[in-house]
Parts: C-alpha cells; sequence; structure tokens
C-alpha cells in the first residue's frame, strides 16, 4: 500500500503500490508536459475526491511495498488517454 500527498499537506489517499506505479508514470508523462488534468479517487465512506493535478501544486507519492511493481504498458496508455478526458482520470482498484 503506498500513499498519494496532495499539495504537501492537504489531502492523502492510500492506493495500492501497482495502481500508484502506474498513477505515476502517466502523472510524470502529463506534468512535464505542462498538462494539468482532474484525477478522482474514490474515498472510505463510498464517495469520491476530486484533485486537479497541476504542475504547480505539489504532488508526492510514496511506496511501501519492498519491490518496484512491474507496469502494465496498456494500461499505461489507457490511463492517459482517461485522464485527458473531460471527466479525467478515475483512480480505481478495479483497474489493475
Amino acid at each position: 500500500m503506498g500513499r498519494l500527498i496532495y499539495d504537501s499537506t492537504a489531502a492523502s489517499f492510500d492506493i495500492d503500490d501497482r495502481l500508484l506505479a502506474h498513477f505515476r508514470v502517466v502523472a510524470m508523462n502529463k506534468l512535464r508536459r505542462g498538462e494539468s488534468f482532474m484525477l478522482q479517487i474514490p474515498t472510505p465512506n463510498g464517495g469520491h475526491a476530486s484533485l486537479f493535478i497541476s504542475p504547480s501544486i505539489p504532488l508526492v507519492l510514496q511506496f511501501f511495498g519492498g519491490r518496484q511493481p512491474q507496469l502494465d504498458i496498456e494500461l499505461v496508455e489507457k490511463m492517459m488517454h482517461v485522464a485527458s478526458s473531460p471527466d479525467g482520470l478515475l483512480l480505481s482498484e478495479r483497474m489493475v
């Protein structure tokens, strides 16, 4: 289990290391190009949080597992495509 920390201290979310590793590639590519995007993360109470991911907002990804998860290139490509949509990327454990 890893953690996504958004805007230094504003919010943190526990996310499976494998899913977080795929998101890291997507975020790195989009932010490197200066592209902002919407991220939807399910919350424990059944709702979801919407985060506007932007190059100007600090984003920290912490991995707690001992090994680097193997990446699925098709999943990364799908996530990149969805992140560019008007609704943005829904980060869900069902993806992996």
